[in-house]
């Protein structure tokens, strides 16, 4: 039996969609978080972009005394090696690659289709475009970090080696300190995938020198 895709947000262009950004919340937020920042992007409407910002179901989290909330996976510690709950991840990616298979059915191939996400959404977005069969146009994992590191090597795919994946991060970031983003950009370099890494001064959010990074390296790998 066929899952039901994820509810979400969707803004569409004026014209036929031609391109499309799936766009993934951060733990207690959903799909209506990021989606006022794409007027803030200031994208060409020729680039006929459509974003998809679909919302997390609600689960149980250990760290918040099992308060239910959105999220894509629950957190049962803070600690470095383990904060991700690997099970949570792979179903989370599973509803996401769902997400991803139909937009490629109703038109938009996937190398025009980017996948983004926001600390626990980014790391959603890196496990499933680092295992995913379709080509991607791009990757973009903002103030987030990399579930169970230590299994890319064996359970990543060559499909998306050369796309390129844009990584930012808060240096005053409390909630995913810096340094676990940086471990998650040097263990995507070691496994030969195309990561780029650059920081910021903010904490654990978005500015506008991000907001206007992401619009050129949008602009250049949906070009």
């Amino acid at each position: 039996m066929t899952q039901q895709l994820l509810p979400c947000v969707e803004l569409n262009p004026q014209s036929t969609p031609e391109a499309c950004v799936i766009w993934l919340h951060g733990l207690g937020d959903s799909g209506h978080g990021f989606a006022p920042i794409v007027p803030e992007l200031k994208l060409p409407e020729s680039m006929a972009i459509k974003f998809i910002f679909p919302h997390a179901p609600e689960r149980a989290i250990t760290i918040n005394g099992g308060m239910c909330m959105r999220a894509w996976y629950d957190i049962k510690s803070l600690d470095f090696n383990s904060r991700a709950d690997l099970t949570g991840v792979r179903e989370s990616a599973e509803l996401v690659e769902q997400l991803l298979n139909d937009q490629i059915e109703n038109g938009i191939p996937a190398n025009r289709i980017v996948l983004a996400g926001f600390s626990q959404g980014g790391v959603i977005a890196l496990h499933l475009a680092t295992r995913v069969k379709h080509k991607l146009a791009g990757i973009l994992a903002l103030s987030t970090y990399l579930c169970e590191p230590s299994l890319l090597a064996s359970e990543a795919t060559d499909t998306n080696r050369e796309t390129p994946i844009m990584m930012a991060h808060g240096d005053l970031d409390e909630v995913v300190p810096v340094f676990m983003g940086n471990a998650a950009y040097t263990t995507l370099k070691e496994n030969h995938f195309n990561a780029t890494w650059q920081t910021y001064n903010m904490q654990h959010n978005v500015c506008m020198q991000e907001l206007n990074d992401i619009s050129g390296w949008l602009q250049n790998v949906l070009a």
